[in-house]
Parts: structure tokens; C-alpha cells; sequence
């Protein structure tokens, strides 16, 4: 998205930089990424950037007019809804993709959205690690970080978020078989950052309403949780036995409420309305005039591409029984944009990644994430025979 420095960076890229970043994530956590990590960054142009954070100030100025007590009531289901005061989401996601914009030029247009945390840790650290060895990248005019933020402060902030005024070993980072997760460079990165433990959620203790886990063979209290367990996921793992539930009443902070996952998501998507965001329906209530071959067929509860058809019909439709956990949206057309030094060129989509600025009351701009793809759906998990796709970061134009 900007040329001069894309074209540069092609004609000086070496293989030596990538196979020295990835050795960097293997030097400092034991580990690679779980998922295919691209041989770029993105580099985002001022128009393209703009565009993005008028995008983002309209969706969170509409999230606030929501009546979220009524949204809770229809999208949470009852039996699940957690006791714990719900508060704000600590944490909001925005995803959009780059797309072809008719004229010639680019756009970006809303994907998705989920007051869930993500990458939080691992990806400051992956723009430091380019940084360290990509000479080629410019060390000045380009950033990462939002909100006028930079390593330091980051950390600070997101530390403030997740931990508030407790002690680290009273707060637990929580995930259901961390060791599996494909994101669980992520966990490492957050351990090592806040000095907080990763704990399974079937190791947790629960003594009436408190809970422990053991660290270093001590029993030791849990007074904050950061909710890393997705819902889906648990419905999906057979046999599971665990002594809490997310929706159990217990005497812990959450980090965020867990009604966040289901209440900021998908699911409000059909609310919302600008000129990035696609049109989309309920599933149980769409025009029946309008032309599926345009739109996307998405769960309203689900990660990492589960479930999306880009090809529904009548008769798919038909056949789902309850419409009303499903969304029609319009299909995008992503622009293959990004220069290559392979035979095609990469798509990309930009999450932008917020937290909860509890002085100010409001959501902030902090980091953000990259994906990129040549294949139909741009997500990390697919067209890994692929070169220069994955995970990535976007390098902003100031």
C-alpha cells in the first residue's frame, strides 16, 4: 500500500531475514508459531490508515447506542449468562480487509469485530523483532504501536488492563489445553511479559465460591482472571471436566466479563451501518429478494473461519434449524495488492486491537495484527504451501 517502500523491500529481501526472525521467536520462547508466519510486514499507507480509524470511531460510537441488556437477552443464552458484574469490555477487536474499491483503489471494509483479547503480547514483539532483522524496513516515518504509545508504555497499559492493582501471582492467564492452542505463542509472550502463570482451566480449584491453582506446589488464590477460553471450544472438547464454568458464581475479577465474547461480535453486525461495513442480515430475517451469490454465509459464535460457507443457497439455508445463530453478510472483494517475490500477489486484512483507557472511559487504539493470504479465506490456518502469506503486523505511515 505504499509503493516506494514496497518496492524496495522486495528487491532487497533475503531469505537470511526471515529464517533470523523466526529464529528470534524460537530464542525467546522456546517455540515457533503454531501458525505459518509471513515473510513481511504491511506496510499501510496515511489514506489507507485514516480511512481505518474513521471505520473504527463510527462502530464504537454505534456500539454505544446499543441497548447491550437487550442484546445480551437475545444472543447469550440464559443457561450461560455469568453472574459477575458485566461492566466494560476491557478489550475490542476490529477486523477489516484491504479490498478493491471499484476505482482503481483500495478500502478497507469491516470483517468482523469481538470485545475478546487476542495477541496482545506476541504482536508488539513480532514489530520489534521485523524491526531487529529486517535492515530494509525504514526506522523512521512507520509505527506499529496507536495512541501516541511505544514499547514502554504499551506494556504499562496493558498491564494496568489485565492485572489493575493486583499481584501477578493472583492472576492467572486462562485457556483450555494452552499447550495445544495455535495462539499459545501468544500465552508464552504474556507470561514473560507480566509474569503471570498460563493455567489450564481444568486445573483450577474451586472451594465454594474461590478459586486457586497450584503455582510451584503452593495453593494459591486467584483473584483475576484473563479470559482466554472461547466458548466454542468448549462445547466442541468431548468429556470435559472441569471444577468452573465461565458462568459460575465466583469470587474473581474477569478480564473481560465472559457475556463480552457473545454481546460485542458478529452478532451486532446487522446493526451497524457505514460505508466500510457490508450489508448483512440474521439469517432468520433477510430480504428474500436479495442475490446470494453476494453474500457470506457466517456462525454468529465461532473462531478462526469455523463454519463460513462463501458459497450458500436456498437449499443450505433450508436445511439450517436455527437461523437465528447465523448472518448473511455481503462478500468483499479483497485486493490481491501486496507485491510478492513469488508468481502471485498476497491479500491482507488489518485487525486493529483496543483496550479499555479506564481514565478516559473509552476504548483505545493500541496495536495491531496482520493477515495475509492468496487463497479464498484470509486466515493463517490455510494456502500454508504458500510463500509471503500468515501472520503478520502493519507498519502504519505516520
Amino acid at each position: 500500500m505504499i509503493t516506494k517502500i514496497r518496492e524496495q523491500f522486495n528487491a532487497n529481501f533475503q531469505e537470511a531475514y526471515y529464517e533470523n526472525l523466526k529464529k528470534e521467536i524460537v530464542d525467546t520462547y522456546g517455540e515457533g508459531t503454531a501458525f505459518r508466519l509471513s515473510e513481511t510486514p504491511i506496510f499501510v499507507s496515511k489514506e489507507v490508515k485514516k480511512e481505518i480509524f474513521d471505520a473504527c470511531e463510527s462502530i464504537i460510537a454505534q456500539l454505544w447506542e446499543l441497548n447491550f441488556k437487550e442484546v445480551r437477552s437475545r444472543f447469550v443464552p440464559r443457561e450461560i449468562q455469568s453472574p459477575s458484574k458485566l461492566e466494560k469490555p476491557h478489550f475490542l477487536a476490529i477486523d477489516f480487509g484491504i479490498c478493491e474499491d471499484g476505482n482503481g483503489g483500495l478500502t478497507p471494509k469491516l470483517i468482523e469485530l469481538q470485545a475478546f483479547p487476542t495477541l496482545f503480547f506476541y504482536q508488539p514483539f513480532l514489530g520489534k523483532a521485523f524491526l531487529n532483522n529486517y535492515p530494509i524496513i525504514p526506522k523512521e516515518g512507520l509505527h506499529y504501536f496507536f495512541s501516541g504509545l511505544d514499547e514502554a508504555t504499551y506494556v504499562k497499559e496493558v498491564r494496568q488492563v489485565i492485572l489493575g492493582d493486583e499481584k501477578s501471582e493472583h492472576v492467572i492467564l486462562m485457556e483450555l489445553y494452552p499447550e495445544k492452542q495455535k495462539t499459545r505463542i501468544d500465552f508464552w509472550a504474556t507470561k514473560k511479559a507480566l509474569g503471570i502463570e498460563v493455567v489450564c482451566m481444568t486445573d483450577i480449584k474451586k472451594e465454594g465460591k474461590k478459586l486457586f491453582y497450584y503455582k510451584a506446589g503452593i495453593k494459591t488464590p486467584i483473584k483475576r482472571i484473563y479470559n482466554r477460553v472461547i466458548f466454542d471450544e468448549i462445547s466442541r472438547t468431548k468429556d470435559l471436566k472441569t471444577a468452573i464454568n465461565l458462568n459460575d458464581e465466583v469470587d474473581v475479577e474477569w478480564v473481560t466479563h465472559p457475556d463480552w465474547f457473545y454481546m460485542i461480535s458478529k452478532c451486532v453486525m446487522p446493526l451497524l451501518q457505514h460505508k466500510n461495513i457490508p450489508n448483512s442480515f440474521y439469517l432468520n430475517d433477510f430480504p428474500e429478494e436479495i442475490n446470494l451469490e453476494k453474500y457470506v454465509l457466517k456462525p454468529l459464535f465461532s473462531f478462526a473461519g469455523l463454519g463460513i460457507d462463501l458459497h450458500p443457497t436456498k437449499e443450505k439455508i433450508a436445511a439450517i434449524s436455527e437461523k437465528q445463530n447465523y448472518i448473511l453478510q455481503e462478500k468483499v472483494k479483497y485486493a490481491a495488492n501486496i507485491k510478492t517475490n513469488s508468481d502471485k500477489n498476497s491479500k491482507a486484512e488489518i485487525r486493529i486491537l483496543y483496550i479499555w483507557d479506564e481514565k478516559n472511559e473509552r476504548l483505545k487504539p493500541v496495536v495491531n495484527l496482520g493477515r495475509m493470504s492468496k487463497g479464498e479465506l484470509i486466515n493463517v490456518s490455510h494456502n500454508t504451501d504458500e510463500t509471503w502469506i500468515g501472520s503478520s503486523i502493519g507498519f502504519f505511515e505516520e
